[in-house]
């Protein structure tokens, strides 16, 4: 049964940009995939603690020495890795904060970022261990940051997400970006605005599924 990972990262919710085209890839999604199974994380919607010494300390202790309490530790991020290790596909919804990733998602790449999990270590090489998946990320920013304009040093969002998914072995990403959003804050009709983007992440969700756009 093929399994697609949605994550969602805004804290806007109804009026979140990446999260309406994020649902627009997953309907998408699912009428390719009629028997398939969609599992939904929204990181806005769960505490995530930051990496303390205790939780670097339980990660780097045998698993089969650990404690109670190291264990419990360890118990949202397991539940996390395994999240990604069941989906073939996951598409992500960030919206640029700035200049960054949303401290959510920075929150939860923490807790999937794993030594033995994630990725491992070999003759002092780093290799991913989260190979053969692929990777839609649907960023939404206020301003435009494409390449050749004038902001584009300011766009963290694509090379850090790109580094980091690249490390731990997810190397077949795509990057679909919304930029300007911030019009919306000042009249822009938001169907006008959405329409070519929703058509970019639908062609793209076809494209992925064999060429039917």
């Amino acid at each position: 049964m093929p399994t697609l990972l949605h994550l969602d990262s805004s804290p806007l919710y109804g009026r979140s940009v990446s999260r309406e085209l994020t649902a627009a890839f997953v309907t998408e999604w699912k009428a390719s995939h009629p028997n398939g199974k969609v599992v939904y994380r929204d990181v806005n919607a769960i505490a995530i603690p930051p990496v303390s010494a205790e939780w670097v300390g339980a990660v780097y202790t045998p698993e089969d020495v650990r404690s109670p309490q190291q264990k419990e530790l360890l118990s949202l991020s397991d539940s996390l890795v395994a999240e990604l290790d069941r989906a073939d596909e996951y598409v992500i919804g960030v919206p640029m904060h700035n200049f960054g990733v949303p401290s959510a998602l920075k929150l939860w790449i923490d807790q999937i970022a794993r030594v033995g999990k994630t990725f491992s270590y070999a003759d002092g090489k780093p290799k991913g261990l989260l190979t053969g998946k692929k990777s839609t990320f649907i960023v939404a920013t206020g301003g435009i940051y494409d390449a050749q304009t004038q902001m584009a040093s300011f766009n963290f969002v694509e090379p850090y997400l790109r580094s980091v998914f690249g490390f731990l072995g997810v190397t077949d990403a795509k990057f679909l970006t919304a930029g300007g959003t911030a019009a919306l804050n000042q009249g822009q009709n938001r169907e006008t605005f959405l329409a070519p983007h929703l058509q970019a992440v639908q062609t793209h969700a076809q494209t992925l599924q064999g060429g039917r756009a």
